[in-house]
């Protein structure tokens, strides 16, 4: 590895590279602290042309390569394994802006910039990049995506896959692929950017990209409200989608135990008190008359029964402290000590169904188990997390909740990604026909595999590359 070091340091300069194990600590384990590896260095790179020498060197000495960001994922897609002999290659000083377009509200950044700053370069364009994760302010464009990142805001403005219109791209040999087109439209041959969205750098590494951006919404009103059950949850949730319709900019469900989380270990109280479940509504809108409609659409909701209570938010201040309530909900979880964390999605009217069974299945399984139940209802993810559970059933407690959503005919993630946290159970319940073409696409970009290998694509049948 002395020599694959050497030519590093040459391809892209001595300060760039980092081979001390005490400065490379924070690199090799994830957000929660729960996966844990080991390198030959980590690569800093300044360029794409960097980046592309250090995947030809990594290529032709056979070194695997494990592509970072912000590292603030939940599924250990950014964590190199304990091998010691892979590399980690964070895009993190790449963080030019090379263009942006007011009028045609496009904006082309690479990939080491946060998607906080991301969103403030739109906003001082009097535009907006409606991506909106918990993590912005460390969570890298080329992060979100490579995992293609959804958040609070799916049910309006969707995933961060429907935002990007073009990508810089290397691939393992090297090779890169310039599709930094600023269009909207474009049928010429394979969209093949959509090919390295969410796909966590499995198949080739994201050095810039161009999104979209969209007219603010200058007009944003939050609702604390409490409902009853699931089922009104869904009643409250078709009555919105009737009433307000793409006002409607997010739906969030968090249940009394994770405001109870929140309340204990943050130190947050809801304005409100429920026996049952909370929903976080906001609507958004540029035209007039939102705040009647938002007033109305609460008034007529708790005269219909589908709300037992509410606190309407009036001013900014206000709508943060409630904001802040579902945004703590992972903290407070991780303070509460070691939690099963599952990312699971299920058709909207199936939800009720699924908890259900999630809480029954989880009380038979382990009496020790506390259910944590939050998540968006406008797309259908929940993430239903289990802490206080007993380590010697943590792998039975996650292969049933995801074989409650596969048989709902849901998804075992639903914006978190595979990672190598879901990998196996992805293996487990996925078709193989399914499989088996994911491994085609894997070997035709990355024949050696020699990308994230053991990450978001399944296993080829001998076992060693991915």
């Amino acid at each position: 590895m002395d020599n694959l070091l050497s030519d590093l340091r040459t391809a892209i300069g001595e300060t760039n590279v980092i081979a001390d194990r005490g400065a490379m600590g924070p690199y090799l384990t994830d957000w929660r602290r729960a996966f844990h590896g080991s390198a030959v260095a980590v690569l800093l790179p300044r360029s794409t042309a960097q980046v592309a020498s250090v995947l030809r060197a990594c290529a032709s000495r056979g070194v695997c390569v494990v592509p970072q960001g912000g590292n603030t994922g939940l599924a250990g897609g950014a964590t190199p394994d304990a091998s010691g002999q892979q590399v980690v290659l964070s895009l993190a000083r790449m963080q030019a802006v090379r263009r942006v377009d007011r009028i045609g509200m496009t904006i082309e950044l690479e990939a080491g910039i946060s998607l906080a700053e991301a969103r403030r370069l739109a906003a001082a364009e009097g535009l907006e990049l409606p991506i909106s994760i918990a993590s912005e302010g460390t969570a890298t464009i080329g992060g979100i995506i490579s995992t293609n990142a959804g958040g609070v805001h799916v049910v309006r403005h969707g995933m961060t896959r429907e935002w990007v219109l073009g990508l810089e791209v290397v691939l393992a040999d090297g090779t890169c692929l310039d599709g930094l087109r600023h269009l909207r439209k474009n049928n010429a041959g394979l969209d093949w950017k959509q090919l390295f969205v969410g796909t966590e750098g499995a198949l080739g590494i994201v050095t810039a990209a161009v999104l979209r951006m969209a007219p603010p919404l200058r007009q944003r009103h939050v609702a604390l409200l409490a409902v009853a059950d699931l089922a009104t949850v869904l009643g409250l949730f078709n009555y919105a989608m009737a009433r307000c319709g793409e006002a409607l900019t997010a739906f969030e469900l968090m249940s009394e135990q994770s405001v109870e989380l929140v309340a204990r270990n943050v130190g947050l109280t809801p304005p409100v008190n429920s026996s049952g479940w909370f929903v976080l509504i906001e609507l958004a809108s540029s035209l007039p008359g939102l705040a009647t409609a938002f007033e109305d659409l609460v008034g007529e909701a708790l005269e219909l029964g589908l709300i037992l209570d509410g606190s309407l938010a009036t001013s900014e201040r206000q709508a943060a402290e409630l904001w802040a309530l579902r945004e703590n909900i992972t903290l407070a979880e991780a303070t509460s000590g070691p939690s099963l964390k599952h990312d699971i999605s299920v058709p909207i009217s199936a939800i009720p169904q699924f908890v259900a069974s999630f809480e029954g299945a989880m009380s038979s399984l382990d009496p020790n188990a506390r259910t944590n139940v939050f998540g968006h209802v406008g797309d259908g993810n929940l993430h239903a997390n289990v802490v206080g559970f007993s380590p010697t059933k943590a792998t039975a407690i996650t292969q049933k909740v995801h074989d409650l959503a596969w048989s709902l005919g849901g998804s075992i993630t639903a914006e978190h990604g595979l990672g190598q946290y879901r990998l196996s159970e992805y293996q487990r319940l996925a078709p193989m026909n399914e499989q088996e073409l994911l491994r085609r696409i894997k070997r035709s970009l990355d024949p050696a595999g020699l990308l994230n290998r053991g990450k978001a694509f399944p296993l080829i049948p001998d076992g060693h590359r991915a």
